[in-house]
């Protein structure tokens, strides 16, 4: 029986790719401690004054806490409503479901600016009608974040509920089971981890948008992506590679945490 562990070349290959790829990314980690007040690689000092400067500026904080909200909410959002859309698709199979599906995977293929200039005059009309969601607002933006975002989580959804067999669906309608217990007490409970990713994807999908975040906002809703970008358009601020280390360090957290449970769930006997 052969062995089905990957042989030395390709473990080379992986990772040499691998390097490759991260190289970006570790290449931030020494500019994050320059001493000058330029992005640049610090020559014989290191610093720590960018990453003070992002607790002495309060604007950080306040960024990053709104792009946590309207993460939270988008996401929340996006899956609630990629749930609602698979368990139909799922459970009445229409006729017309793969256009259904195609019309929600819309935003998917049509260029982020046409997007962004859609959601841009719903968002000023919107703000004729209220104060507290439409343009640059941060309720204005979860919404708009949302909208493209949940495609993503429809995806994902539709593949978790696939690989659900459909008989015991059918062995719980034939014993008298409504649509409501046999969506929240059968199917979703089936489909759990399918709808945590989903969710996770939603939130890390609405974190880093900035291309639609820039039509919609101005002065008020500053994210953490639009603050990010500001700082290199105006005076490439180092204090931008600090805060991406710290963002790399948080994502390789939970990533490392869900490997962590995902193989914990998988070894705890069934």
């Amino acid at each position: 029986m052969q062995s089905s562990k990957p042989g030395p070349v390709l473990l080379i290959v992986a990772t040499a790719v691998a390097l490759f790829l991260l190289m970006p990314l570790i290449a931030v980690v020494p500019v994050s401690f320059t001493p000058a007040r330029f992005l640049s690689m610090p020559s014989g000092t290191l610093s720590l004054r960018h990453y003070q400067a992002l607790i002495d500026n309060p604007a950080w904080g306040q960024s990053i806490l709104l792009s946590l909200r309207i993460g939270i909410l988008s996401s929340a959002i996006a899956t609630a409503l990629a749930t609602m859309f698979g368990l139909g698709i799922w459970m009445f199979q229409p006729r017309f479901a793969a256009v259904l599906i195609g019309f929600v995977l819309l935003p998917l293929v049509v260029p982020p600016v046409v997007s962004a200039m859609t959601l841009y005059f719903l968002m000023t009309t919107l703000s004729a009608f209220n104060n507290w969601i439409g343009y640059d607002t941060w309720l204005g933006v979860a919404l708009a974040h949302a909208v493209m975002i949940t495609p993503f989580a429809v995806v994902l959804i539709l593949v978790a509920l696939y690989q659900v067999d459909r008989r015991i669906d059918l062995a719980a309608r034939g014993l008298g089971a409504n649509l409501a217990t046999r969506a929240f007490r059968i199917i979703i409970p089936n489909i759990k981890f399918g709808i945590a990713t989903a969710a996770l994807l939603s939130f890390v999908l609405s974190w880093e948008e900035i291309g639609v975040t820039l039509f919609i906002t101005s002065v008020n809703a500053i994210t953490l992506p639009r603050l990010m970008w500001m700082g290199l358009r105006d005076n490439i601020d180092p204090a931008i590679a600090a805060i991406s280390v710290l963002l790399i360090i948080v994502t390789a957290v939970i990533l490392g945490l869900r490997i962590f449970f995902e193989r914990r769930g998988a070894s705890e006997p069934q």
